[in-house]
Parts: structure tokens; sequence; C-alpha cells
């Protein structure tokens, strides 16, 4: 087989950050206590399972009004984001739209530390489940594609939890490598022999892992959303402004030969999520590897924008469009 020369794939290029939160000055003088350092990981684990259930409302709000005043670059984010599927607005809408945002952010991540470190009951219902059984009944495995949406992790989570079937979550790097050696120990905690979490790496051999787990009909989940900083990544669109998107899980599910299978987890109360399963995405085989990956990709770019025009308010992504 050989590739097209005239790859829509862009060339990895440092400038290109995730759609992240930007780590500069703020970073350099807070260290551990910046919003990305690991002091903000413990608190929150420990006011989640510290406070009674009824009280965490209070503290959200009170948190989410501090962070408001405080991140003036993620405020602006969000806002041009969010006109970009909203549209435009005057002052007033555009505030509440950043603090909406930022409330539903500090509601699946609280209750994010609340699975998985507490035995709070939650209600996770399935929409689309005839698309799970046709897929999942196959002998094969399949590739679980998401973005920063929700609490995506449910999603990842359901297969193991239900149905016994082992899955390989693969997330990016935490920004402090202390945050991230503690998420690691938070999820070890939360033990389930079907369950493995991945942080993406150069490692090679991560790759050939996961289409090992493919290959004995294991499931690997990733967020489609989010190229990591100086990797390759595929020109897109979202919402008709450009999106870089990781060529990853096209490729994982090309090789592989499994179905890409698009799901988004929407949080509608407290503790009550709903799991949405889109149709399949079948990756292409021609002699252009690359324009294959694309074409998948792009379909991928859809399914997130469609994800995103129904809870505008619970698409978490930090940096502007």
């Amino acid at each position: 087989m050989t590739e097209s020369r005239s790859a829509p794939v862009t060339a990895p290029a440092a400038e290109r950050p995730p759609h992240a939160p930007e780590r500069g000055w703020s970073w350099r003088l807070l260290g551990p206590f910046h919003i990305t350092g690991v002091f903000w990981y413990r608190f929150h684990r420990f006011v989640v399972r510290s406070i009674p259930s009824p009280f965490l409302g209070v503290l959200i709000a009170f948190f989410t009004l501090l962070f408001f005043v405080l991140l003036r670059k993620i405020r602006a984010a969000i806002a041009s984001n969010l006109e970009a599927v909203l549209g435009s607005c005057g002052w007033w809408e555009r505030q509440r739209r950043i603090y909406r945002t930022m409330g539903s952010f500090g509601w699946c991540l609280s209750e994010r530390y609340e699975r998985l470190t507490t035995n709070r009951p939650f209600l996770v219902e399935a929409e689309g489940i005839e698309i799970w059984n046709e897929v999942a009944r196959s002998d094969r495995g399949l590739v679980l594609v998401t973005a920063h949406l929700g609490n995506y992790e449910v999603g990842s989570m359901l297969p193991a939890q239900v149905e016994r079937r082992r899955v390989h979550l693969v997330r990016e790097p935490e920004p402090d490598a202390k945050a991230q050696a503690f998420l690691e120990s938070v999820l070890a905690e939360f033990t389930q022999s079907q369950y493995t979490m991945h942080f993406q790496s150069d490692d090679p051999m991560q790759g050939m892992e996961l289409l090992d787990a493919l290959r004995r009909a294991e499931i690997v989940a990733l967020q489609g959303d989010r190229p990591r900083t100086g990797a390759w990544s595929i020109d897109a669109t979202l919402f008709g402004k450009p999106f870089p998107l990781p060529p990853g899980p096209a490729a994982l599910a090309r090789i592989a030969e499994v179905p890409l299978l698009p799901v988004f987890v929407f949080r509608e109360g407290r503790r009550r999520y709903r799991v949405v399963f889109r149709a399949p995405i079948f990756a292409p085989w021609t002699e252009h590897r690359a324009a294959d990956l694309a074409t998948t990709m792009r379909r991928v770019a859809a399914e997130i924008e469609w994800a995103i025009r129904r809870a505008p308010h619970q698409w978490f992504c930090f940096k502007h469009l």
C-alpha cells in the first residue's frame, strides 16, 4: 500500500497545543496551586468525600463564582466558543453562558470523584442502545470515541461494569506530573478487573498494546477532540472554524478493521447521566492512508458538533477555536 503525498494531515508543531487551558507565568508562580496543579485534585476529592452530599451544590456555586472571576482567559475562550455554537449575544447573556458552562464543569468533575471514591448511587440511562447491541454483539473489538463533553468517562466504564467486557480507556496526560500520579492512584482504588486506563505517551508499544486488545475483541475508548502538543493532527472544522483532530482513533480502527462508535455522556441532573450511542463509523481502506484517516475523523468531527449542539454548556473546551 502506498500513501498519498497530498495527505490532508498537518505536520507536528509545538505551537499547536491541545484545546485545554494554557500554562504561562501563573503556573510558574503558583506551581501545585495552579488550576492544573495537584493541590486542586487532592482538595476536590477531599471535599467530595468529606462534606454531606446536599451541601456539595453550595460549594460548587462558590468555586464556580471564584473561578469565573479569576480565570479571565478561560472565560473569554468559553464565550467565544459558545458564540460559534449559539450565535452572538449581549454582555449579560455572555456572562450567563460562561457561568453556566463553568458550573456544569464543576458538577461533572465533582460527580466524577463521587463515582470513583464513594458509594453514592448514580442513574445512567442509555439512548441508542440498539446501536450498541448491534455493534457489540460482534466477536471483534470496538473503538469508542468521545469528546470532552459531559462526564465522558461514564460511557467508557459502562461496558466493563454492565457486560464485564474489558475496556481500555486512553486519556491525555495531565499537565502536572504529580496530578497525573494522584489520578492514577484514585483510579487504582476504583478497582475494576475489566477496566484499564492508559495515559497517552510516545511509546510505540502503547499502540501495539491497544491493537492487540482490539484483536482480542476488547474495547478501546479514546477522546477524539484533542491532538497532543507536537503530535500529528488532521485538519477538520467545528462550527465552520478550523479544529485539528488526532488521527489516532481512526488509525487504530482502520488497522484493526473494527468499527469506530461515537458515544457521548450528557449530565441530566444530580448523579443522572444519559449515554448516547451514535451510528458506527467504518474507516475506509484505500491506498491513500492519510486521506482515509482524514475522512474518518471529519465524520467524527460532525458527530462531536452534533453532541455540542445538544448540550453546549457541557462542552469543556477552554481555548479559543
